[in-house]
């Protein structure tokens, strides 16, 4: 695929899930390079719910703990009753950014900031327009 051969590139919270910052610095750097325009939208590191989980600061613990707790202590693990497995699938191949990450993964974007309550960061989109 050529470089900018898509008018516009759409992503809403897809990035937080493709594994390790290498990988979401890949998939920036690629959907940077295929389309003219973009919108990226992904989830806050820093709002305290994790919205996967649909649980409180469970996103700052180490992944081994997050992986025990999971399946017992958040409403995403009672609703949904995820086998070890799938537990362990999620824990490491979700991965949600920092505003610094998303300006250093979109330097040529403008990076907005979703709140919650106008104060708690919910989530940044970067957008590319291109005159």
């Amino acid at each position: 695929m050529s470089d900018q051969s898509y008018d516009i590139a759409f992503s809403n919270s897809v990035i937080e899930h493709v594994g390790s910052w290498e990988r979401q610095q890949q998939f920036a750097g690629e959907i940077r390079r295929v389309a003219k325009h973009l919108w990226v939208q992904t989830p806050a590191y820093e709002c305290p719910i994790e919205p996967h989980y649909l649980a409180p600061f469970v996103h700052y613990l180490p992944c081994s703990f997050q992986k025990r707790i999971l399946r017992w202590c958040t409403p995403w693990g009672w609703i949904e009753r995820p086998s070890r497995d799938q537990i362990n699938s999620m824990v490491e191949t979700t991965r949600l950014l920092r505003k610094s990450e998303m300006r250093q993964l979109f330097p040529d974007c403008e990076l907005i900031t979703e709140r919650l309550f106008w104060i708690i960061p919910k989530s940044y989109i970067a957008i590319r327009r291109v005159a």
